[in-house]
């Protein structure tokens, strides 16, 4: 055989030997820009997202997202929409090939970006496995978002932002928040022709008050947000107690309520 044809054949039997050399391998522990790379266990990853309720009409955004394993669930076994944003660009790939694997390419996207440079305004779901100190981070812009986005987080917490929901698996703590609407500061209140001056103080999804009918001045009882929706009761001058629930929407708040005597009707209440 010719030497330069003894040669070719040879590259042609160590091609694959080097491409197997070179093809990406992430290894558990390996450094990122903020975190090591640990994967979130499948099971723990089907229930933060089973938490989040996620739908065909979800918009997924999983922060951190590794080898793409949360947004290809949510795209596969979920229906939803799902990007992932990842700044090691050779994990970027890998999740882009898993999810030509999975077969979900149309619905799981992947960009290769610095979470804290990226607008993801639009997520209706934030999935999460990041350090405490980058949850805090990140916390501002996430209680930004519109009231009623879901946040699940493997692990780690947003401190005194307390959960709405801890789930536990196998020993891994999975944590669900719903972003809650501001309702915080002065509103007037029109309750079926009843007015009154109301004042909120909020500390997330925790809210409590007063309300105001003249010269006195009663608490509001059992006031929660839960995303944009929120709930409270007082007791007026005749000692009648009303039920409230309704949606705010900005600087405007509107529902139902239903007193002690059974009867109904609908408020609403305008910001100062």
């Amino acid at each position: 055989m010719k030497p330069f044809v003894r040669a070719l054949a040879l590259a042609f039997v160590l091609l694959p030997f080097a491409a197997s050399a070179q093809k990406f391998e992430p290894q558990v522990g390996q450094a990122g820009k903020d975190v090591i790379w640990v994967p979130t266990p499948e099971e723990v990853v089907e229930r933060m997202l089973t938490m989040a309720q996620v739908g065909p009409n979800d918009f997924v955004v999983d922060l951190g997202s590794g080898d793409g394993r949360t947004v290809i669930m949510a795209a596969k076994k979920f229906g939803a929409r799902s990007l992932g944003v990842e700044y090691n660009p050779d994990m970027v790939k890998l999740s882009q090939e898993n999810a030509q694997k999975a077969g979900v390419t149309e619905r799981a996207q992947f960009r290769r970006a610095d979470i804290f440079a990226t607008d993801f305004s639009q997520a209706t779901v934030i999935t999460l496995y990041l350090l405490p100190a980058l949850n805090m981070k990140l916390r501002p812009t996430i209680l930004a978002m519109k009231p009623g986005t879901r946040v699940s987080s493997h692990s780690f917490t947003m401190e005194d932002w307390e959960a709405d929901e801890v789930s536990t698996l196998d020993g891994r703590r999975a944590y669900f928040w719903i972003v809650p609407a501001n309702v915080m500061g002065a509103w007037s209140l029109d309750a079926g022709g009843q007015k009154a001056d109301i004042s909120l103080e909020q500390t997330f999804q925790k809210v409590n008050g007063t309300v105001n009918f003249g010269a006195m001045q009663a608490g509001l009882r059992e006031a929660r947000m839960r995303g944009a929706h929120i709930s409270f009761a007082y007791v007026d001058q005749a000692g009648l107690r009303r039920d409230f629930s309704g949606e705010v929407n900005g600087r405007q708040m509107q529902g139902t309520f239903r007193d002690d005597k059974g009867q109904e009707g609908h408020w609403s209440a305008a910001k100062k």
